[in-house]
């Protein structure tokens, strides 16, 4: 079971008649949060979504907790004005340094990575790995996370500090990114990890690479996956699950929309329309006609 977030069902916030015809809104800093859309296409492809990359602000795992909290209460304040249902965090960062304190200052459901993903490692094994970036691995989330749910098992934790620039470099199959993955996953293997956790949504993107370097039996978990089962048990607790067609997505960005555009192609096979979010535009968006 994925229960995961406070519900504040409160019906004043859609502003709407028919609620669950809403969007979930996902966000990240960049084009990691792509491989939770990837899994909503996949599991929930009822359901219409907006997607926000701040990439004013990449990447998110150098930054303090401060700095975090300040871009994720403007996107959060953003997408409340877009009418969301929900909110996924599709950034490791902000849901070990934000999750908690927003979800006590907005009414709408706002759900994390890393509890989901924390119980399906625990499941799955009993020596855990953790790749994450700076941030995420220095507020130890993960392993406070999986020992909460299991304190016999053991974990070790690597920062891995120039994944995210390579992935949205587009570097993937750089023979770079194969020697620094090889050096950042050297401690994780000397310590005979049987499971390792994506603790950065953009870190399935080397799956091919970590792949080739990690000894076979080694499990991968993608909290993806499992944030997008949490998703859909709360919106049938809650009474938001879609029943109508749903309204293509749309990519808003902080920075530049024609670099944000360029490198999602790989992972969604098309060149998608992106906008500039105004966080002082309170206008709403029409979801509910297409």
């Amino acid at each position: 079971m994925y229960s995961s977030s406070i519900f504040k069902n409160n019906p004043d916030h859609f502003g709407e008649q028919e609620p669950q015809r809403a969007p979930i809104g996902v966000f990240d800093s960049g084009v990691g949060g792509l491989t939770v859309l990837q899994q909503l296409y996949r599991h929930l492809p009822q359901e219409s979504i907006i997607y926000f990359g701040d990439t004013a602000h990449l990447p998110y795992g150098i930054r303090s907790q401060a700095e975090i909290l300040r871009y994720v209460r403007q996107i959060l304040n953003w997408m409340q004005h877009q009418r969301v249902k929900m909110v996924i965090m599709a950034c490791n960062t902000s849901s070990a340094l934000a999750l908690e304190i927003v979800r006590r200052e907005f009414s709408m459901p706002i759900l994390g990575v890393i509890l989901p993903g924390a119980k399906a490692a625990v499941q799955q094994g009993k020596r855990i790995g953790v790749i994450a970036t700076p941030a995420t691995a220095k507020s130890n989330a993960y392993r406070h996370a999986i020992l909460e749910i299991n304190a016999n098992v053991q974990v070790w934790q690597v920062s891995c500090p120039e994944f995210v620039p390579l992935i949205e470099q587009n570097r993937i199959h750089d023979p770079y990114t194969t020697e620094v993955a090889r050096s950042y996953l050297q401690p994780l293997i000397q310590e005979e990890i049987d499971t390792l956790i994506y603790g950065c949504t953009h870190y399935p993107h080397l799956a091919p690479v970590l792949r080739s370097i990690l000894p076979s039996q080694v499990k991968l978990v993608d909290p993806a996956v499992h944030v997008v089962a949490a998703c859909s048990q709360d919106l049938e607790l809650l009474g938001l699950s879609n029943t109508y067609p749903p309204v293509a997505t749309r990519f808003w960005v902080s920075g530049c929309p024609q670099q944000f555009a360029q490198s999602s192609i790989p992972w969604l096979g098309y060149t998608p329309t992106v906008e500039v979010a105004d966080f002082n535009d309170t206008s709403v968006s029409n979801f509910t006609s297409h």
